[in-house]
């Protein structure tokens, strides 16, 4: 056994963890389909969200450490709901009053608001497919639409109808009285009108598979349940998916947990050991409310990637799953930062670390090597101080600092420039609101200013300050290129001036200089910024340039 599998066998890495799982079904030998299907489901019934993208990079990283611990073959699918009726128009799309004859109709037989694709549903489709391919996903792509209309999903249709009373008997303990007395698993699709029909059945016919049923106008149709003539409510689809294809893995949201039983049951009852489950947390928008795609609150996967890589995305799925967590604009730069810190530590870990790291999860063990030599919070710092409108603009600070470094060597960090003013222009720009200092601040400022003028000045602050605190450190060597000197300096001017707490101090110099609540180590900004560049910054505010 090489030593990655068997470190892998032992890694609390969550990943690692439910990949064991999934290798504990095949303990005794390969399933006789020849592969461990992973799948993740999809519902097209609004434009696909940041949510979705989760689940697939979620899965991928569950597929990708099993493969680590086996050589039994994997596959991953990603289906979508899309022959589901539309309940509800989205918000969110173009001339929304032109689909609201066409409610109850499947997704792909609604029109396509864009006018880009064959409906709807195909519409939503190729929106999820456009951004799993760009982010590299290996995938084979369902549509329910294909799935039923093909037969592929006919031998379990049948098998409803055979076990339907078995599978009813799973659902109406779920229901309420009320709805126990309408209920059907099966969906039919009107001959004439093309919508899904919610309506009692009549009649379940085991010899010849058909349904019959009344429509709204009380006529009476008889319809074989296989070629898409029917689909399954989707509780029971769930199951009967999982029956029909084989399915070893699947995740979803917490909102789905409390319906695992009736899931699990209908497989088993279709005559299939139900798969693996992960439930994860569900993702808020900026007030805390649930992220739908339906109502478009919440980030998009395109509004993600104007402001930060895909890898940032990745980094942020992979955190805590089981965690609810605030997704709004915010979170983006944290994210940035904290994906390179462990990029950064991870090739001086060992094997264990490894894979205890975020980012070998993320990339599969293919971890590149971090060229963001400026933190992303920084950049987005000297964007507001020098209100940059381009990439050139943040190449030349980020000079200052790595002379070496341009956008050919660096090309994330290039990227990370242009995100940077993006998100500095349509976030922080408009949230900027600077104040004039107060007397003490105004006279701290000042002596800020004329002790990164001068290094005698600047020394004799770092003195007055061991002498406030009564200690006789030697004084360091004054060198204004050292974000650590200029830091000590900083530093030293709060102390004199009487700033308590301290972070008093330093949230004058945000809110002042650079119209914001908080900041970044101010010391390691002076340096990527520029000391002439911070005195000039320090004396417009003096003179309320600024606010």
């Amino acid at each position: 056994m090489s030593d990655l599998r068997e470190e892998a066998l032992k890694s609390k890495a969550w990943p690692f963890e439910e990949a064991r799982r999934v290798l504990k079904r095949y303990a005794k030998g390969a399933p006789e389909k020849g592969y461990v299907l992973f799948e993740t489901g999809y519902g097209p019934s609004g434009l696909p969200h940041i949510g979705t993208f989760g689940e697939v990079a979620r899965t991928t990283m569950i597929k990708k450490a099993f493969e680590v611990i086996s050589d039994i073959p994997t596959k991953l699918i990603c289906f979508s709901d899309d022959l589901d009726g539309m309940r509800k128009v989205p918000g969110n799309v173009p001339n929304p009053e032109s689909l609201h004859d066409h409610l109850q109709k499947p997704l792909t037989s609604v029109p396509d608001p864009f006018g880009t694709h064959e409906s709807f549903g195909h519409h939503n489709n190729a929106m999820l497919r456009r951004f799993l391919d760009t982010f590299g996903f290996e995938y084979d792509f369902y549509s329910a639409k294909d799935f039923y209309e093909s037969g592929q999903f006919d031998e379990v249709l049948k098998r409803a109808v055979e076990k339907y009373d078995d599978v009813m008997a799973i659902m109406l303990k779920s229901l309420r009285e009320e709805r126990r007395q309408t209920y059907s698993i099966f969906l039919p699709i009107h001959p004439e009108t093309g919508r899904v029909l919610y309506v009692p059945m009549k009649k379940v016919c085991a010899e010849t598979y058909t349904i019959t049923f009344d429509d709204e106008d009380g006529k009476e149709w008889t319809l074989p349940v296989t070629g898409g003539n029917v689909k399954l409510q989707w509780k029971p689809d769930f199951g009967a998916r999982w029956a029909a294809l084989g399915v070893d893995f699947e995740m979803y949201g917490k909102d789905h947990s409390t319906n695992t039983p009736i899931y699990d049951g209908i497989c088993r009852v279709l005559g299939h050991r139900a798969p693996e489950h992960f439930t994860y947390e569900l993702f808020l928008d900026a007030n805390g409310q649930k992220i739908s795609k339906t109502s478009g609150n919440g980030i998009s996967i395109d509004e993600w990637l104007t402001y930060a890589s895909t890898e940032s995305l990745a980094y942020f799925m992979y955190q805590k799953p089981k965690t609810a967590k605030r997704m709004h604009f915010d979170v983006i730069p944290k994210a940035v930062d904290e994906y390179h810190q462990q990029l950064r530590a991870y090739h001086g870990q060992d094997l264990k670390a490894q894979l205890n790291n975020p980012v070998w999860h993320i990339h599969a063990g293919d971890v590149p090597q971090s060229d963001m030599v400026v933190p992303f919070s920084m950049l987005l710092n000297l964007a507001s101080a020098s209100s940059a409108e381009d990439k050139a603009t943040m190449w030349g600070f980020i000079n200052k600092y790595a002379p070496d470094a341009t956008p050919e060597t660096h090309p994330g960090m290039d990227q990370a420039a242009g995100f940077a003013v993006a998100y500095f222009n349509d976030f922080v720009k408009p949230a900027k609101t600077f104040r004039l200092p107060t007397d003490q601040e105004r006279a701290a400022l000042q002596d800020l200013a004329d002790a990164l003028k001068s290094s005698d000045a600047a020394l004799a602050a770092i003195a007055k300050k061991n002498e406030i605190a009564g200690n006789t450190d030697p004084l360091p060597e004054a060198d204004f290129a050292d974000e650590e000197f200029l830091q000590s300096v900083v530093f030293a001017i709060g102390k004199i001036h009487g700033f308590e707490p301290l972070r008093a101090w330093f949230s004058a110099i945000y809110e002042v200089l650079l119209g914001a609540s908080q900041g970044p180590r101010f010391g390691g900004f002076i340096a990527l910024y520029g000391v002439e560049d911070t005195i000039a910054l320090i004396e417009k505010a003096l003179a309320g340039e600024l606010a």
